[in-house]
């Protein structure tokens, strides 16, 4: 880890572009029950938990709820990125505290497990990223093979309570994943033949790159499959622990002509996440790998991870809607003494992060004990889900901390698989809202005040009022299928529009930016860039954006861009014709090709229309 920022609450963070409009089914909910989960601290520091997870008597939606002093509008009709899992890094240090130690018995053992990670009798933590060799939470410096100069002698040994908590954790949750970063390479392999700081040496880096390779078959063959690795945590940081230091040209060569080659060589679907540091790292680190189209278009690479302890999660947003492909996971923010509001920074990373398009969220170590170690230099002062007290009058019992039960707000109620669906961002009470495969909705809000707030949440055309407590975070829970009124043009046609030369409308640059103009591409297989719902209200809306005609012009020639949608203007109305011509209600005239051009960023006009092959489309 590195040196943590404090959060602060960015309503402007969380309004970011909206990548599937669904279709509803015909069958709409009424007066759903809503079961309640509450989350108090009592203290300054949010650290004194008075309730956690604590359900409450169950509310119901209604046509009519009153009013509220806050509001919270959930549209499931528009979805965004799925979820793939949340937790926190089984450290050595985690590992020898639950396990190694024996400060704790067999029973204590399984018990703490079953709390962390039972979708049913736990929290269901569903993500953990685990550390390829030593790091600073950990008991000393160790890696895999210590004898230069090959990877002969690769043993994992040395992981036998991190590979034992692991393969729990996985046949208690088996729809998480795991991940796995290093901190440093074998010191034979780096010139300064230390553990701290020194350089890969590049005559190594395919030596390197078979130490993953190994790594991950080593656990995988315990029937631990490891979805995701990153080349290097926090690269240009930090002396005093294992660490190591990388030129940002050899991060783009190691993972392009070294990893991610050794990867599939081998079979393994293992991805690369590359970055693995702040927010505000990303133009130095992971800017020139990201552009790099060997790294972006393997089938190997998986996205970026991001670390939070500098800039905002709202980088993630600008970079998604530049790579509208690439996968956002923020694999790590470490609890500490130093956060002045541990309840409410970790309910302000958990929104802001998916709603600024995180897929996964991880936390640093899942236990300390209570002296915050064992720790090898870096960090003293981080804390975990869990405190293991090993020493003193309160010796093997565990302590479950304010970050066990935020991370529940989550991981409990929301399962991997699950989407994120559009809730309407409020700087009092931040919030986000998952539909999971079942169909079953989530809403975790936290009040950010230490007064009670009155919260109205509008679900299609119904709403409840529930009066949450200062310093309290929620989550609601309920099923059901939403009914009319929840944001206007949901339902409709959704998938690709096809128009001439075959090629795919496309929102240019994945830009949510009002007056951006649409353009014809080629056509990728599941680019969101692509997806357009054709509405029942006659709207065509891509990444949350209605069609428009600029300055509701009906003249030939008058720029298509994209809006925000309003129901009352007419130029976002079109109807699409047996004839294949997309027509504007508001004109009569056809959406047009541009200079009847087939290449790439062609654009777009209104026209009058002719039944020319420009005019043509292919609509969902």
């Amino acid at each position: 880890m590195s040196i943590p920022r404090k959060v602060a609450w960015i309503a402007g963070a969380a309004a970011v572009a909206s990548a599937t409009v669904l279709v509803a089914p015909a069958a709409f909910a009424a007066n759903e029950s809503v079961n309640v989960y509450l989350t108090t601290t009592s203290d300054s520091g949010g650290r004194t938990v008075t309730r956690g997870l604590q359900q409450q008597t169950p509310i119901s939606f209604a046509s009519s709820s009153g009013s509220a002093n806050q509001t919270i509008t959930v549209n499931e009709n528009t979805s965004y990125q799925p979820f793939e899992g949340a937790g926190a890094s089984i450290t050595d240090t985690a590992a020898f505290n639950i396990r190694g130690s024996g400060a704790l018995s067999a029973a204590t053992q399984n018990d703490v497990m079953t709390k962390l990670f039972s979708p049913t009798a736990g929290i269901g933590v569903s993500a953990i990223r685990n550390v390829i060799g030593s790091s600073d939470l950990a008991q000393g410096n160790f890696s895999y093979d210590n004898t230069c100069c090959d990877v002969n002698d690769f043993s994992l040994a040395r992981d036998a309570d991190v590979m034992a908590l692991t393969k729990q954790a996985v046949g208690l949750n088996p729809s998480g994943f795991v991940m796995a970063s290093p901190w440093s390479a074998p010191p034979w392999m780096k010139d300064n033949n230390a553990y701290s700081q020194g350089y890969l040496q590049a005559q190594y880096y395919k030596t390197y790159a078979q130490y993953f390779v190994k790594y991950i078959q080593g656990y995988q063959a315990q029937g631990v499959p490891i979805r995701y690795v990153t080349s290097q945590n926090e690269p240009g940081c930090c002396p005093g622990y294992p660490s190591m230091q990388w030129p940002v040209s050899g991060l783009q060569s190691f993972a392009k002509n070294d990893l991610m080659p050794a990867l599939q060589s081998a079979g393994l679907n293992t991805k690369l996440l590359i970055g693995d540091w702040n927010f505000d790292t990303y133009d130095q680190w992971v800017a020139p790998l990201v552009a790099d189209t060997a790294i972006r278009n393997h089938p190997n690479f998986g996205g970026i991870a991001w670390h939070d302890y500098g800039g905002n999660p709202s980088t993630a947003s600008t970079v998604r809607n530049q790579y509208p492909n690439v996968n956002m996971y923020m694999t790590e923010h470490s609890g500490g003494t130093w956060v002045s509001n541990q309840h409410a920074e970790d309910m302000g990373d958990l929104i802001e992060y998916f709603r600024n398009w995180g897929r996964a969220w991880t936390k640093w170590s899942l236990a300390v004990d209570q002296n915050m170690g064992p720790h090898n230099g870096g960090c003293g002062t981080c804390t975990g889900l869990i405190t293991v007290q090993r020493g003193g009058s309160r010796a093997g019992q565990v302590d479950y901390t304010i970050e066990y039960y935020t991370m529940g707000h989550l991981t409990k109620f929301v399962k991997p698989g699950a989407v994120r669906i559009d809730s309407s961002a409020n700087g009092t009470v931040p919030n986000v809202a998952f539909r999971n495969s079942d169909g079953s909705k989530a809403l975790i809000a936290y009040n950010t005040t230490t007064g009670n707030q009155s919260v109205k949440v509008n679900w299609g055309g119904q709403s409840f009022v529930y009066n949450l407590p200062g310093r309290t975070s929620a989550t609601f829970t309920w099923n059901g299928t939403q009914s009319n009124g929840g944001g206007g043009g949901g339902s409709g046609r959704t998938g690709t529009i096809t128009g001439l030369g075959s090629k795919c409308l496309d929102v240019t640059g994945g830009s949510t930016t009002n007056g951006n103009q649409p353009q014809l591409w080629d056509c990728g297989a599941g680019n969101p860039n692509q997806q357009w719902t054709v509405g029942t209200d006659n709207t065509i809306r891509g990444l949350g954006k209605c069609l428009d005609v600029a300055n509701n012009s009906t003249a030939d020639g008058a720029v298509v861009h994209q809006w925000d949608c309003i129901d009352s203007v007419a130029s976002q109305k079109w109807t699409v014709n047996a004839n294949r011509d997309i027509v504007n209600t508001a004109s009569g005239k056809c959406l047009d090709v541009k200079d009847n051009s087939t290449a790439n960023g062609a654009k777009l006009q209104l026209w009058a229309c002719t039944g020319a092959a420009n005019q043509k489309w292919i609509t969902p």
